[in-house]
């Protein structure tokens, strides 16, 4: 298992160091240019090469990235001009590692930027993940035993309507219905454990989770009634039935956990995703988490806050691969053999 474990962690490394290189170099082809953006509309072309050079821009790609990687690891100062930091030392911006970068626009480090919007964007990722995630199996699981009845018809037909409806429609209805006309809740607005206790937080949390939740649960309702009626025609199933086994040992300790691994491949990388930002139900919510972050970041062309926010969410993305694969290992040993 340990050598499983660190052949999966060797590949990660290599995989985040490649989506790294992959990333830098697209926002390294781009056309725009940092430089002007930073230095303002009535900036003179030497300022713009001043700028251009403290920066950093003017360097090759594999020195930028170099720069970069060495940042994410050692930290870095904002501008790197040794010059500027023995005349003006009160100008440079040190970034502790892990350091993604420095936004001019926001006068900040990517890192801090991160930092303060990460916590809205982990806590709404979690709330929903749990809701889907058990509402989901359970609805598919329920749809599997009562194949063909009409508990089973309502439950695909009525995740078939709700996957049908767009996030932001959803999250619209919830806003104006259930927390302005009917008053059921607040109008919701993200407070932290520290603003409003543990109560405050997660009722913060409700309506944006269920927003996401929904969307989730509908498509993981129908996967797991998929997989689970696939695993009950396996013959190890029927073996187990055969020998008098309860119907609940049969469902939950042998189908289930069979039809567990494709389901945890989904879950990982769902999870992953929002770990990035859910963009439209923060912005219908206008919660300031990554996701609105990364909207802000592309309209003011904030090249270096993108970049980081990128290199951020593939990590986040490879991470959870390598989660899913140690799960694998835990939920089918065979796969510990590949």
């Amino acid at each position: 298992m340990l050598a499983y474990v660190i052949r999966r962690l060797f590949a990660g490394v290599i995989m985040l160091i490649v989506m790294s290189i992959v990333t830098f170099a697209l926002f390294f082809a781009s056309p725009i240019d940092e430089a002007s953006f930073i230095c303002g509309k009535n900036c003179s072309a030497a300022q713009k090469k001043q700028t251009s050079a403290a920066m950093g821009y003017d360097d090759p790609f594999a020195e930028q990235w170099w720069k970069f990687a060495k940042g994410v690891v050692q930290g870095r100062d904002y501008p790197d001009d040794p010059q500027l930091r023995e005349t003006a030392p009160e100008t440079i911006v040190h970034c502790d590692a892990p350091c993604l970068g420095y936004s001019r626009e926001r006068g900040d480090t990517v890192t801090n930027l991160i930092k303060d919007t990460f916590p809205v964007s982990f806590s709404l990722a979690v709330a929903a993940f749990i809701l889907w995630i058990t509402g989901g199996v359970l609805l598919g699981v329920i749809a599997a035993l009562k194949k063909g009845t009409v508990i089973d018809r309502g439950l695909v037909g009525l995740s078939l309507i709700v996957y049908a409806f767009p996030t932001f429609f959803v999250g619209l209805v919830l806003y104006k219905f259930v927390a302005i006309k009917w008053g059921l809740t607040e109008i919701p607005r993200y407070t932290s454990i520290a603003e409003g206790g543990v109560g405050g937080w997660l009722s913060s949390l409700t309506l944006p989770a269920i927003t996401l939740a929904v969307f989730f649960m509908a498509a993981y309702v129908r996967m797991t009634r998929s997989y689970v009626i696939e695993s009950f025609q396996e013959d190890y199933v029927r073996t187990a039935r055969s020998k008098g086994l309860p119907e609940r040992t049969v469902t939950f300790k042998h189908a289930l956990r069979a039809a567990l691994t494709p389901i945890v491949t989904m879950a990982g990388l769902d999870f992953a995703g929002l770990m990035g930002g859910a963009i439209i139900t923060e912005s219908v919510f206008n919660y300031p988490g990554m996701g609105k972050l990364a909207v802000r970041a592309s309209q003011d062309f904030d090249l270096p806050t993108t970049v980081g926010l990128v290199v951020l969410l593939a990590a986040f993305v490879i991470i959870a691969n390598i989660v899913v694969d140690l799960l694998y290992a835990v939920i089918d040993p065979r796969v510990r053999l590949g």
